[in-house]
């Protein structure tokens, strides 16, 4: 709509994730140099956390990129996710075939014979989980196993688990020590600065074809003050900004201009933050309802209308979060029924490894009777000769 006022060739506030724009800011660039290190020493698990909108999968895909076309890749997205679930959806990501209704032993059969088979083609393996902080304790478990797929000397597949803050929350619980012990690289992705912010817009707008210096110095500031240098909220503002202006006929973006869009928007999709305050989600990944505890009048003044509309999202973030618990508990009730699926499984899968090892055991003892027996037969045969010719010399 307004790229050919402003002469862009392409919208530069996008709000997918496109690897082309990445910014490299202090932190990014830090983070992908962990990243990179962690692949191509195969370290072993490597962690990347960061907050809502920080940039961790568009890094992620610039990382893609880079790699080397020696590698398979595979990236878990949907991490509300059973354990008996877990290596089937990780068969299907990497194409390899097997039955729907495949058992988890078979499962890693599978992949074990998939991984060997590309480490003898001297490929790399590596898994991407995103998300990673809604996954139960039980599927990160199951996930820390699969690092036992290795040769004497490296991993068979490489881990890369990319989640929220409460992910390393979740990490540091007693309970999942050994999981934490297994990541040898982890960084946490931090927000731009003040004066990476102002580089980060004028990067995109430089990128999509556009002018540098659309942005006033203090529209900058205000952006930065809203968004406290989150990329995501940052490209909200700005491609609202460019709307506004569009419409408006300006071709330059004041600190006035912010301010109506923030306002006009009525802080959908923009949160905003007091300089180095945080959010804290609670364990489950979600927000708990914020308390509005204010009233509304008829005929109230903009400070009213923002506390109804204060209280109508509270309301929403109420009801979000209700069904956000009751899936939760849904997704528990099937973890038990999952577990209590796999003690049947393993119960069963151990009674078979018993019976085999029992009757290569009766095998192995068949065939010592026999050798003693046949040992026997020579002796009595020996001993019959001999008392035959003993009697014949008498």
């Amino acid at each position: 709509m307004y790229k050919a006022f402003f002469g862009f060739r392409e919208k530069p506030f996008n709000l997918v994730p496109n690897p082309a724009y990445l910014f490299l800011s202090e932190h990014h660039s830090a983070a992908l140099t962990f990243l990179v290190y962690g692949l191509t020493e195969k370290v072993g698990f490597v962690m990347l956390t960061g907050e809502i909108g920080i940039g961790k999968t568009t890094l992620v895909r610039y990382l893609l990129n880079q790699i080397e076309s020696d590698m398979d890749v595979a990236v878990i997205f949907n991490t509300n996710v059973l354990t008996d679930d877990l290596i089937r959806l990780i068969l299907s990501e990497f194409e390899i075939e097997h039955a729907d209704d495949i058992s988890k032993s078979r499962a890693l059969e599978i992949l074990y014979e998939f991984l060997i088979e590309r480490y003898a083609a001297g490929r790399k393996v590596l898994l991407i989980i995103d998300e990673a902080q809604n996954l139960s304790e039980a599927v990160l478990e199951e996930i820390r196993m699969l690092s036992n797929l290795q040769t004497d000397e490296e991993m068979l597949m490489q881990i890369m688990i990319v989640g929220q803050p409460e992910l390393r929350e979740k990490i540091n619980d007693p309970r999942l020590e050994q999981f934490a012990q297994r990541i040898a690289v982890s960084y946490h992705l931090s927000a731009m600065n003040r004066e990476e912010t102002g580089k980060y817009i004028a990067y995109r707008l430089e990128k999509a074809g556009g002018a540098t210096d659309l942005f006033t110095r203090d529209a900058i500031d205000k952006i930065f003050e809203v968004s406290c240098g989150i990329p995501r909220t940052i490209n909200l503002l700005c491609d609202g900004c460019l709307v506004y202006c569009y419409a408006e006929g300006q071709h330059t973006i004041d600190k006035q201009t912010v301010e109506q869009v923030i306002e006009d928007k009525g802080g959908i999709g923009i949160i905003v933050r007091k300089p180095g305050a945080t959010d804290s989600p609670d364990s489950s990944g979600t927000f708990p309802p914020s308390d509005t505890g204010a009233a509304t009048r008829t005929n109230a003044g903009p400070d009213e209308k923002a506390t109804a509309r204060e209280m109508l999202e509270g309301i929403l973030r109420v009801e979000k979060y209700f069904h956000q618990q009751k899936e939760a508990y849904l997704a528990y009730i099937r973890e038990i029924d999952s577990r209590a699926d796999f003690c049947r499984d393993a119960r069963i899968s151990d009674l078979k490894t018993a019976l085999v090892k029992e009757r290569e055991r009766n095998q192995e003892l068949t065939l010592a009777l026999g050798r003693l027996q046949e040992r026997f037969r020579r002796l009595l045969r020996n001993l019959e000769k001999s008392q035959g010719t003993k009697n014949k010399g008498t």
